[in-house]
């Protein structure tokens, strides 16, 4: 591989903050993060038959219409599934073992699942949460955590802590 090869291929890997990993926004996804900053939850929507998509992509799957918007959820939903990574995935991660993953099915639209942690708080650790307190079908709310680069992603508290 030559060198631009090679630098385009790491352009495309999530830049670690302060070792964590940050999400790499495209131009499909970038609205999803800059409300995100702003401490909304919205999804895509086709603009034409209303379809909800996410992961955010050019064209609806269910009508092929190019058009698209981007409509705010309540931000409630279930935890759908959970993992214990074990061993993480990078030193900055290995500090904070156990910690979890979970995937959220949101409450108004249960087709779309989001990734994310568990936390405490919205500036907890990783780790906030004990394992034990996970379970499938929790019920959950989102929240917003600024991280080290000025990225900010959604995270996840339970409804009843």
């Amino acid at each position: 591989m030559d060198n631009s090869a090679a630098t385009a291929a790491t352009a495309a890997e999530p830049a670690p903050a302060d070792g964590f990993l940050l999400p790499v926004p495209d131009d499909d996804g970038a609205p999803f993060w800059a409300y995100a900053a702003r401490g909304e939850l919205r999804v895509q929507a086709c603009a034409d038959c209303g379809a909800l998509r996410f992961p955010p992509r050019p064209c609806c799957p269910h009508c092929q219409s190019f058009a698209s918007e981007w409509r705010r959820m309540s931000g409630r939903g279930r935890i759908w599934s959970y993992v214990l990574p074990h061993p993480p995935l990078l030193p900055a991660y290995a500090a904070l073992a156990p910690y979890n993953a979970i995937v959220v099915e949101l409450a108004e639209a249960p087709r779309i699942r989001l990734a994310g942690n568990l936390v405490s708080a919205p500036d907890a650790a990783l780790n906030s949460v004990p394992p034990e307190r996970l379970r499938i079908g929790a019920a959950v709310k989102v929240t917003f955590h600024e991280m080290a680069d000025g990225v900010t992603v959604p995270r996840w508290l339970l409804e009843r802590p």
